[in-house]
């Protein structure tokens, strides 16, 4: 039979990451303990250390969620605007027409 795979939740692996930053304990030491291969802590550990300042840079993800929401109904409105005007400055021009011809 098949070992099925194990999935650790964000908390968890951030926990272990930061351990493993930490340097308290060997990385070794942390994969018997919570019985993860070593190479995995590792993988998180490089995966923290690169991707922390992002954290920082970029905010929390629901902000930049609310952002791109507000962004996206921006668009939509200028879109809509533009086409308004456009929409009005061939009526204009009709209108103009009409009464030039007249």
């Amino acid at each position: 039979m098949s070992k099925q795979r194990r999935r650790h939740g964000a908390q968890f692996k951030f926990e272990i990451a930061m351990e493993a930053a930490k340097e308290l304990k060997t990385i070794q030491q942390l994969a018997s303990e919570h019985g993860i291969h070593p190479n995995q802590i590792g993988q998180w550990k490089r995966q923290l250390l690169d991707q922390g300042a992002v954290v920082f840079a970029n905010g929390s993800s629901d902000q930049q969620k609310k952002q791109e929401a507000v962004q996206s109904q921006l668009f939509e409105q200028i879109g809509r605007l533009k086409m308004e005007i456009e929409w009005l400055k061939k009526k204009v021009q009709l209108t103009a027409l009409k009464l030039n011809g007249n």
